[in-house]
C-alpha cells in the first residue's frame, strides 16, 4: 500500500468510569456490526480474510494523518494498514498522505485536503483539524460525489461539509473527562495547555477540561502557547514552568495532545513540582505510562487511534464498494480513561503497537 507524505505526494472512586464505558460499549457494538459486514470477526486485530469476497476493483481509498514522527499518528496508520489488507484482498487500494510536520499546520492541512481532492479517489478518510482552513477544500470533494468521511476531528462539521459520517473520538468529552478526573482527585486550579490554539480538537478539549472541572469546585485557566512551539519540548517545558512559578495555586496542568506531555512533565519536574502538581494528557506514549505506574501522572485520555484508521478505512471501503452504511454514527472511539487502576493493560496493547 501506498504510504507516501505530502511531500512525496504533491501534494479514586471514579464518577466518570461508568459513563465513560457506557460511550465505548456503544461504540464497540456499531464496531462489531460494521467489521461483520466484512468479517466473522469484530477485533480489528483479525484482518487476514475480512473482504475476500472481491468486488473492489478499481476502488481507491485516501486517508490524511498527522506527521509521521507523531507517535499518536503511526497508531492511527497501523490500524488504517490492517483494514488496507482486506481492501487490497478484495482488490482497491489505500493511500497515506501525511502531514509534513506542525509548523504550518492550517496551510498545509488545507493544502493536504487539495491534494486528496486532485486524487480523485472512491473515498476520502480527513481529519477535520482546522474547519475554517479545510472545510472549502473538503465541500470540494464531496461536491464531486466523492464520499467523505471525517475521523479522528470534525464530529460537529459533518453536516457542514456533507460527509458520510463521523469516525473517532468526541473531542469535547475527552477534555471534560479529564476535568472531572482533576476535580475528584482534589485538584484547586486545573491549568489546559493549548499549543495549537483555533484548532478545533485541542480548543474543544481545553473547553472540556474547563466544564469538567469548574463543577467539581476547582479553578480553571488556559495556557495558550504559540503555534510554533507544538512539539518543542524544551520552549513548553519552560512555559509551564514558569507558568507554576508565577501561580502557586496551580496543582493540575493538562496537555490536549501527547507531543506536549512529556514536555508538561519535564516543566512540573524542572519547577520542583513532581508528585505535587497532577499530570493528565490526552493520548500516551511509553513514558507517559511509565509516569502513570509511578504515580507521577495521574491519567491519560485515550482515543484509542488504532480503532480510528481500522474503522474509518473499513467504513469508507465498504460504503465505496458496496454501498454498506455505518450502522452508528457518529461511531465514537473514546474517550477512554487509563489510570492506575488498568495502565498495564494499556501497556500490554501499547507492546502490540495498538495503543
Amino acid at each position: 500500500m501506498d504510504t507516501t507524505s505530502l511531500d512525496e505526494h504533491l501534494p479514586k472512586d471514579r464518577p466518570t468510569r461508568s459513563r465513560t464505558r457506557m460511550v465505548l460499549a456503544a461504540g464497540a457494538a456499531a464496531a462489531g456490526l460494521l467489521l461483520a459486514g466484512c468479517s466473522g470477526d469484530a477485533a480489528p486485530a483479525q484482518t487476514d480474510d475480512t473482504a475476500t469476497t472481491g468486488g473492489g476493483d478499481g476502488i481507491s481509498i485516501v486517508v490524511m494523518g498527522g506527521a509521521t514522527d507523531d507517535p499518536f499518528w503511526s497508531t492511527v496508520k497501523r490500524g488504517g494498514e490492517a483494514a488496507a489488507e482486506a481492501v487490497e484482498a478484495a482488490g482497491g487500494s489505500v493511500t497515506f498522505l501525511a502531514m509534513p510536520n506542525y509548523d504550518n499546520f492550517n496551510a498545509d492541512a488545507a493544502k493536504l485536503v487539495s491534494n486528496i481532492d486532485a486524487l480523485n479517489p472512491s473515498a476520502a478518510i480527513i481529519p477535520d483539524w482546522a474547519p475554517e482552513a479545510q472545510n472549502d477544500a473538503i465541500k470540494r470533494i464531496t461536491d464531486k460525489g466523492i464520499p467523505v468521511f471525517l475521523y479522528n476531528t470534525g464530529i460537529d462539521e459533518v453536516e457542514t461539509v456533507g460527509a458520510e459520517a463521523y469516525i473517532g473520538s468526541d473531542d469535547y468529552e475527552s477534555g471534560k473527562l479529564a476535568g472531572e478526573t482533576f476535580a475528584a482527585a482534589g485538584a484547586q486550579h486545573a491549568v489546559c495547555v493549548n499549543t495549537l490554539p483555533g484548532t478545533t480538537n485541542a480548543d474543544a478539549r481545553c473547553r472540556g477540561v474547563k466544564e469538567g472541572a469548574e463543577p467539581g469546585g476547582a479553578k480553571y485557566t488556559e495556557l495558550a502557547l504559540p503555534t510554533s512551539q507544538f512539539g518543542d519540548p524544551t520552549a513548553v517545558a519552560q512555559a509551564i514552568k514558569g507558568a507554576l512559578l508565577q501561580d502557586t495555586t496551580i496543582d493540575a496542568i493538562f496537555t490536549p495532545g501527547q507531543a506536549d506531555t512529556n514536555a508538561a512533565a519535564s516543566g512540573i519536574d524542572q519547577a520542583g513540582l513532581t508528585g505535587t502538581v497532577q499530570l493528565g494528557g490526552q493520548n500516551f506514549d511509553a513514558e507517559s505510562l511509565d509516569r502513570i505506574s509511578a504515580g507521577t501522572q495521574l491519567f491519560a485520555i485515550d482515543q484509542q487511534g488504532y480503532a480510528q484508521g481500522y474503522y474509518a478505512v473499513s467504513a469508507a471501503f465498504q460504503f465505496a464498494a458496496y454501498g454498506i452504511q455505518l450502522p452508528q454514527n457518529p461511531l465514537l472511539t473514546g474517550p477512554a480513561l487509563i489510570d492506575a487502576s488498568n495502565v498495564d493493560t494499556a501497556i500490554s496493547g501499547a507492546d502490540l503497537g495498538v495503543r
